[in-house]
């Protein structure tokens, strides 16, 4: 019996599964290879940096809500 030839054969859930993860794996190696990555020295001043912005906006809200707690102290009566 002789196959329809618009029909696409498919192939093997595991094989093309198998086949994927193998290219992919290759292309993410190769994108890495790529990468330029940051010297110790960027990444311990990046990495200051990150937290003691985080110190001051974290600060700054606890504040805003420190105010807005004895606003609405204030405002209920307690």
């Amino acid at each position: 019996m002789a196959r329809d030839p618009g029909v696409t054969r498919r192939v093997g859930s595991e094989v093309a599964r198998r086949a994927f993860s193998v290219r992919a794996i290759g292309e993410v190696v190769g994108e890495l290879r790529r990468v330029t990555w940051p010297t110790k020295e960027e990444t311990l001043r990046l990495t200051l940096m990150v937290i003691a912005v985080s110190a001051v906006i974290g600060a700054f809200l606890g504040l805003v809500d420190l105010a807005f707690a004895r606003i609405m102290g204030l405002a209920l009566g307690n």
